[in-house]
């Protein structure tokens, strides 16, 4: 299977990061937040790749092109024709990337719809968003859209807890107060998605729209919409602050999503 991965946004809420490059290159210990991701997909076997380009998106392109020359120790001549020789490996090496720029004020819908023609007729594939990490297990989310028969299934997760938690009576006065929750009790869609190569149908050519406005609604009308429940961690990167949580856990050594080795 292949995992398309949107990678165009603006990233408004972070501008102090994304005035200077698109947010999955925002580096969470070192390395981009969308490197983490695809590593995450790695790690259950899934290592073809369909970045969705957009804002700034050369950025992208370039630390690819560039991979060895970012990951590896390397000895070069400075003559004309000099050989460069890249001296260590790396874990990425049976990994493959399709650039695919999609327009930089394109929305989700129309990303992936412009794709299309990379996923083989027929073939399902993954689909997420370039700026959460999670521990979504892969495999049973796979698993749950087989056994559903729906067209697609996202993960539901709970969001992250940013605000106090409050308790109020009807006459205003507060009764319990809990500073930033670990989880709130709703679930939302938290990307990781599988989809059927029907999804396609449900996506207009037309750059105005969102995938999580009338496809999914469609989905739904058309019963055809999976949930996987998904309990443990799963945190998105929509703020600096949340950028700065993602770097404390990487830093410490108690970064939940790194499963691999």
């Amino acid at each position: 299977m292949k995992v398309i991965i949107l990678c165009g946004g603006q990233g408004t809420r972070l501008r102090e990061e994304t005035e200077f490059r698109p947010k999955p290159m925002v580096p969470i210990g070192g390395r981009p937040i969308l490197w983490h991701i695809m590593k995450f997909y790695a790690h259950y076997g899934i290592k073809e790749f369909i970045l969705c380009l957009g804002y700034k998106g050369d950025i992208i392109r370039d630390y690819f092109q560039k991979y060895l020359w970012n990951t590896c120790d390397v000895t070069l001549g400075l003559g004309h024709n000099a050989p460069i020789q890249f001296h260590n490996t790396h874990a990425e090496e049976d990994w493959t990337v399709t650039l695919a720029n999609t327009g930089e004020a394109s929305m989700t819908a129309y990303r992936v719809k412009q794709v299309q023609g990379y996923v083989p007729e027929g073939e399902p594939f993954l689909l997420t968003y370039g700026d959460g990490l999670s521990t979504i297990d892969i495999r049973a989310s796979i698993e749950s859209h087989r056994q559903s028969g729906k067209v697609c299934t996202i993960s539901a997760v709970h969001p992250a807890g940013r605000f106090g938690a409050l308790r109020i009576e009807e006459d205003g006065q507060i009764h319990t107060f809990s500073e930033k929750p670990q989880f709130e009790e709703a679930f939302v869609n938290g990307g990781y998605m599988v989809c059927e190569h029907r999804m396609f149908d449900y996506l207009p050519n037309d750059p105005r729209v969102m995938l999580e406005r009338a496809p999914m609604d469609a989905l739904v009308r058309d019963s055809q919409l999976n949930a996987y429940r998904h309990e443990g961690f799963w945190q998105p990167m929509d703020t600096y602050q949340e950028a700065q949580y993602l770097n404390q856990l990487w830093d410490s050594g108690k970064a939940p999503w790194k499963v691999w080795q």
